[in-house]
């Protein structure tokens, strides 16, 4: 078999068995116990960032903290969504960027001045608004396959944190909804991959899922994939009994990154 076949029928595994038993009750631990706040799903979820490290970022968004002020201030996820949809309205591309890249910077030191490059970047506007067009038109798939490689400095980390709050704040298809796809996330995908490909397949397994899950630079099958596994996980979880809210995917995206479950132990 080669090492596509043995992706392929790996991801198949990972479809047919999606979230083991311990991790759905890892999930309702957290969702009544820290993650409580999120019952009704993922807008309040905020990071803090510093506003005055940010002065060299134009345009800026009137919806985030003014550039002056140097104590941390915070930013949620529905707060983000809220800006993108003001920068989108107004035709605003390069603005409607910005709030979902604080948001996912944070307090990161190297993220203002990789931002403000991008920006400076004279067809940034026209990529992110065809990227919107095709989110709207085609799904969150062909938006991300149009934004791979194709703005220096604009990774899928950040591009799909900018595809998700654009789906927020618009009409985009139903499902799937983009979602975000960063390191963090890969690496838990990963680890359960290995363990699903342990249990059903050849002992090749973490190599596979270590090519197809890495940390960086997925391609779009992937991200379709990702998305399908997600959604598919969110439902299950929805009917579990624990509580879960329904078409919260999201949600589920935000457990993963914050290293609810682990599937190595």
């Amino acid at each position: 078999m080669g090492r596509q076949d043995a992706a392929n029928a790996l991801d198949k595994e990972l479809m047919a068995r999606l979230l083991p038993p311990a991790a759905v009750r890892a999930l309702g631990d957290w969702l009544a116990g820290s993650g409580v706040r999120y019952a009704a799903g993922a807008g309040g979820h905020a990071v803090e960032y510093v506003p005055a490290h940010w002065s060299g970022v134009d345009p800026w968004p009137a919806g985030l903290a003014e550039r002056s002020q140097t104590a941390t201030a915070r930013v949620s996820r529905a707060e983000a969504a809220a800006s993108t949809r003001s920068a989108v309205e107004r035709s605003e591309w390069s603005e409607a960027l910005v709030a979902p890249y604080v948001w996912g910077q944070g307090r990161t030191g190297y993220g203002p001045h990789r931002l403000a490059e991008i920006l400076q970047d004279p067809g940034v506007g026209v990529v992110l608004s065809d990227a919107g067009t095709a989110l709207r038109e085609k799904g969150a798939v062909e938006a991300y396959r149009l934004l791979r490689g194709t703005v220096k400095g604009l990774g899928p980390a950040f591009f799909t944190k900018f595809l998700y709050f654009l789906d927020l704040a618009g009409d985009a298809p139903a499902a799937p909804r983009a979602l975000i796809l960063d390191q963090r996330v890969a690496r838990v995908v990963r680890s359960h991959a290995t363990r699903v490909g342990l249990e059903t397949g050849p002992s090749s397994a973490p190599g596979v899922a270590a090519w197809i899950w890495s940390d960086s630079g997925w391609t779009a099958h992937r991200y379709s994939v990702y998305l399908e596994w997600v959604h598919a996980c969110s439902d299950q979880l929805a009917a579990s009994g624990i509580g879960w809210p329904r078409s919260c995917p999201d949600l589920l995206e935000l457990a993963l990154f914050e290293g609810v479950w682990d599937p190595g132990t």
